[in-house]
């Protein structure tokens, strides 16, 4: 009889420490009765009586999910692979559990095809300018969809958008065309600039005989330096004129 209460007394200890669980403050757990949900427990310490009550850890923690490469065919017929990180938490632990068989692979498989088909209605261009607007499309579709999950997608970065050699090169010489495109009409419009400039300066300098006196005296100037070319520079009528009509003056007789 003494033999079968130590037995019995060793037996309620063992039960007891079985049925102890610790959860640390980012962890839940997830309580069923004989099969039915009881509750959500935790954090702290809390009693989990063997054979009757099952529990299931869920970490609340934000965690981080590495999409792979997806093949991707923008709206404009370009195929490119593109991969990107998704963050998430469970804000729900009862939901993450009875809901969905697995929350971390039904979220990777749920954020493969999203992937695929919010940037297949964009451009080319726009995967590779306007990520931070794709980002924000991407974890909008995938909140909505994880909501009945109990999960909340915090935020979704695109890591890498890789095109073959072939579309590197047409981008690049696209580059390079507008660059040309863009050094002609600045060019064009310096030309245009300066035209005005000149048509603004000749129409002053003509309303003064004096004032074009002048600029031819100062472009004079400006070209005696260079002695290697000889210069031929004409000079206006209204500078010889008076010369002239001197030189006849003296020739003719008094």
């Amino acid at each position: 009889m003494f033999y079968f209460s130590i037995g019995f007394v060793a037996l309620l200890v063992i039960l007891a420490l079985a049925s102890l669980r610790v959860l640390r403050e980012y962890e839940r757990g997830v309580v069923f009765l004989l099969g039915r949900f009881q509750g959500v427990m935790g954090p702290g310490l809390i009693i989990v009586v063997p054979g009757i009550q099952q529990m299931v850890r869920v970490d609340l923690r934000t965690l981080v999910l590495d999409v792979p490469s997806q093949d991707v065919i923008s709206r404009d017929n370009v195929s490119v692979k593109v991969n990107a990180v998704v963050y998430f938490r469970v804000v729900d632990p009862q939901l993450a559990i009875i809901q969905v068989a697995n929350y971390l692979d039904a979220t990777s498989q749920l954020a493969q095809t999203t992937l695929r088909s919010v940037l297949g209605k964009h451009e080319l261009d726009e995967m590779l300018a306007e990520r931070e607007k794709l980002n924000v499309d991407i974890q909008t579709v995938l909140d909505q969809q994880t909501d009945a999950w109990g999960i909340k997608v915090a935020n979704v970065e695109i890591k890498h958008v890789d095109l073959n050699e072939s579309m590197i090169r047409a981008i690049a010489q696209q580059a390079e065309a507008e660059r040309a495109r863009r050094s002609k009409i600045i060019h064009a419009e310096g030309e245009l600039q300066a035209s005005q400039k000149l048509l603004e300066a000749a129409n002053i300098l003509s309303q003064r005989a004096e004032a074009m006196q002048l600029r031819y005296l100062q472009t004079l100037t400006q070209i005696a330096g260079d002695k290697s070319h000889t210069i031929v520079f004409p000079l206006p009528m209204d500078i010889i004129g008076p010369i002239v009509e001197a030189a006849k003056k003296l020739k003719s007789p008094t």
